[in-house]
């Protein structure tokens, strides 16, 4: 029988409880505690390593920023001893590339075959007012936030991988393993065609057993600290509609309602008729006159109009977030349905472009986030609880996730991502690497 989502998120929310209320904790194995001491021990590294980072920015376009930062990281890789190379992207896609690190094949390679997700670049282009890099303190003077550009979206994550690998790497836990890590240059603003942008993360998740991506931690409604085992895809909505120019003394009645009042009957139809649980639209940019024209590449675009005369042209750009397939193909075949109930005068039309595709609640999701929370909790962090999937944007795990069991959410804590405010908690740095060193280090024992 094929769960829901809300049922297999129930699933989730009861073995975390179940965790929780656990009277024997398993001990760490001698190597395990080997490997949190590691991870404490290299605290003030792994900060300055990610004050360098944020310092440099690396907004989706600024191709040389974004390089630079992969360049940062890809050091400490081949200082780990793994196989790094620069995937370079299409001249004509206007996207800097991707880092891959890989350990070398050996024979005698054991456990799942793990691949590690992140990304290098952020939102933040060059010249924004956004503190690059300001330490918080609190009361007693320590320092326990960084407001920065990108420091918990998704440097904070980077580096919680480089930690992670770093301690196994000391306690001789990576010999024999098979781990892989793609970190992304164009995750906030993903190169299309997606078949060419994502094709090598696709081409390693064939050859990987489990994916984990280290996008920032959230806490739930529970205030427990959640992983993510599911995400809404991401697709786009166009809206074009057309009408009788006139003189506006005939608005209703012979020069008809205009493009601007058929552009506001259908959008409120939407909001009020194509409700499901899970489901979002958002018309982000709207421009209506009689004169309009949109720069699809810069997202901005110009209209013309006058009071006196009735709007011939309205054009809307918005997003469409749905859960599953099944949900999308119905809400764009009720949209269709509304944009086809023309007022007198004005004709319309939309179409639907798909991008990121739904992460599915799966149970090998679920299995593997059971397997993070009890780590988490053998470290003495506590369980790890799950989110809705309507609660996260999108994330690069979902071109993986119909092909391997994945699990995202396992980088720093934070706020404001995407904002002038974006913050992390320094010691979220500690906790995520802990917690992933030995999901890590459990996977790459399992056959």
């Amino acid at each position: 029988m094929r769960r829901t989502v809300k049922a297999m998120l129930g699933l989730a929310a009861a073995t975390a409880v179940k965790l929780a209320a656990a009277q024997q904790v398993q001990q760490l194995s001698p190597v395990e505690q080997q490997i949190v001491a590691e991870i404490h021990a290299h605290a003030p590294q792994a900060l300055e390593l990610l004050r360098q980072s944020v310092l440099i920015n690396s907004g989706t376009m600024n191709h040389a920023g974004v390089r630079a930062v992969g360049k940062l990281f890809r050091d400490q890789f081949d200082a780990l001893g793994f196989q790094t190379s620069w995937i370079e992207l299409p001249p004509e896609m206007q996207r800097a590339g991707h880092l891959l690190a890989e350990l070398p094949n050996k024979p005698a390679s054991q456990g799942k075959r793990l691949m590690l997700l992140g990304h290098l670049d952020t939102v933040f282009e060059p010249g924004n007012t956004t503190p690059a890099w300001e330490p918080q303190a609190g009361p007693d003077g320590t320092v326990t936030h960084i407001k920065g550009q990108g420091v918990s979206d998704m440097k904070g994550g980077d580096v919680i991988i480089v930690e992670a690998l770093r301690a196994l790497k000391q306690v001789g836990a990576l010999d024999g393993t098979r781990i892989a890590v793609m970190l992304t240059g164009d995750e906030e603003e993903a190169g299309n065609p997606k078949t060419i942008s994502r094709g090598d993360m696709l081409n390693l998740a064939k050859r990987s057993d489990v994916a984990l991506s280290f996008e920032g931690s959230i806490t739930n409604k529970d205030g427990m600290a959640a992983a993510t085992v599911g995400r809404r895809s991401t697709a786009f909505f166009e809206l074009e509609v057309k009408a009788r120019q006139a003189h506006s003394m005939g608005v209703f009645g012979p020069g008809g309602y205009g493009a601007v009042y058929e552009a506001a009957r259908i959008l409120d139809a939407f909001r009020q008729q194509v409700v499901e649980p899970g489901l979002t639209f958002n018309p982000g940019v709207i421009l209506g006159g009689t004169e309009v024209s949109y720069d699809e590449a810069n997202s901005r675009g110009s209209a013309f109009g006058k009071t006196n005369v009735i709007a011939n042209t309205v054009t809307v750009k918005g997003d469409l977030r749905y859960l599953d397939y099944p949900q999308r193909d119905r809400a764009q075949a009720r949209m269709r349905e509304i944009v086809a109930q023309s007022l007198p005068g004005a004709s319309a039309s939309i179409n639907f472009r798909d991008s990121y595709p739904p992460m599915a609640v799966t149970p090998g999701n679920l299995k593997v986030l059971e397997q993070y929370s009890r780590a988490s909790q053998d470290a003495g962090l506590g369980p790890i609880g799950t989110v809705p999937p309507e609660s996260r944007g999108a994330g690069d795990i979902q071109f993986v996730a119909p092909f391997i069991d994945s699990l995202d959410g396992l980088g720093a804590s934070g706020g404001g991502a995407h904002s002038p405010n974006e913050s992390l908690e320094v010691a979220s740095i500690e906790r995520s690497a802990i917690r992933a060193a030995l999901l890590i280090y459990r996977l790459t024992r399992q056959d």
